[in-house]
């Protein structure tokens, strides 16, 4: 049997065994996917150990929060546009080592743009966050035509160091690109995107109301009951609130394509998935 599963730390809240299980069904694919749980500072030995499983033979695994830099640095091949991230959402295990790449921001821009129906050509962005999430969706975002993002966080230095590294690319597209500490954002922005942990620890909404206006396409990258503030918030200042569940579906479709070759129906399974949640 082919293993896979995802990594993080908390994990109990995982969809994505689900949502592999549902697209393998589709797609007519036989394989076994689960959560691991674990320890802070002990990646690289998880990893290891899941590969090592005498239940069948492991062909990869998701890395969620927050572990994404951490997968990062054990994986010996890296993909173009997870190395511009410095993280990695996704490995891969093949016979000349550990492959990296990310996701995240190809999963994203599929639901902004798709399943919201959301253009980003031409428009404002805030990201909120310089972290792993954030990290892995700022490349696509300018890739996908933004015409300006700012990157807002708490600690104005790694907000600057992502916008550094992302600056080539920013150019290269004719976009924007600038970096903020959270209390010094100024404007309103057509797509607001919560890349922290605050909605996952309880914590409050990290930037004013004012980024927001009328039609503001406010998205959280959490979903379910973590991302309920984050929606609250938005939808009270006029905002149009998204959880992160697309997301999420989105990027495990990119990795089932990358992992068994073929693309699953993330349409219907999004759909699905919301309806399974509504029911419960």
């Amino acid at each position: 049997m082919d293993l896979y599963c995802v990594m993080g730390n908390p994990i109990e809240h995982s969809r994505s065994p689900w949502i592999h299980a549902r697209f393998a069904q589709l797609t007519g694919q036989t394989l076994d996917y689960g959560r691991r749980l674990v320890p802070l500072g002990g990646f690289a030995e998880a990893v290891a150990s899941f590969r090592a499983d005498p239940a069948g033979t492991a062909r990869g695994c998701n890395v969620t929060v927050p572990f994404k830099f951490d997968a990062a640095e054990v994986a010996q091949h890296v993909s173009a546009r997870a190395k511009l991230a410095g993280a990695v959402n996704l490995l891969a295990f093949r016979d000349d080592g550990l492959h990296g790449d990310n996701t995240d921001g190809a999963g994203l821009v599929h639901d902004i743009t798709r399943n919201a129906g959301v253009p980003l050509e031409g428009r404002d962005v805030l990201l909120i966050g310089a972290g792993g999430g954030a990290s892995g969706v700022l490349g696509p975002f300018l890739e996908a035509g933004a015409r300006r993002v700012v990157v807002a966080n708490r600690t104005l230095g790694k907000a600057i160091a992502l916008v550094q590294r992302h600056a080539p690319l920013a150019l290269g597209h004719h976009a924007e690109l600038e970096a903020r500490q959270l209390d010094a954002v100024q404007g309103h922005f057509d797509v607001v995107v919560n890349a922290t942990a605050s909605s996952l620890s309880g914590g409050g909404v990290p930037v004013a109301a004012s980024v927001l206006k009328p039609g503001t396409l406010a998205v959280d990258m959490m979903y379910g009951p973590a991302a309920a503030g984050f929606m609250a918030w938005a939808s009270a200042h006029d905002a149009v609130a998204r959880d992160g569940l697309g997301m999420l579906v989105e990027q495990a479709a990119e990795a089932f394509e990358l992992w068994r070759g073929v693309r699953p129906p993330s349409a219907r399974v999004l759909a699905e998935l919301r309806a399974l949640i509504a029911a419960h």
